[in-house]
């Protein structure tokens, strides 16, 4: 099973935040997730590719 999920406090500690942090952002919808019923997930790939996306952003503002 090569898609790996994360779970809220599972995307917390990859990205170094606190998980009141990602549930801010999903109630947002600043950053990508899905949903099993009530369970919040993430896709470790669309993760990966949501944080290419934010660095480009802001190498795109910088010039």
């Amino acid at each position: 099973m090569a898609n790996k999920k994360l779970t809220v406090q599972g995307v917390a500690e990859y990205l170094g935040v606190h998980p009141d942090t990602i549930y801010n952002m999903v109630r947002e919808k600043q950053i990508p997730h899905f949903r099993v019923r009530r369970r919040i997930l993430f896709s470790v790939e669309t993760i990966d590719a949501w944080i290419r996306d934010q660095e480009t952003k802001i190498i795109q503002e910088a010039i």
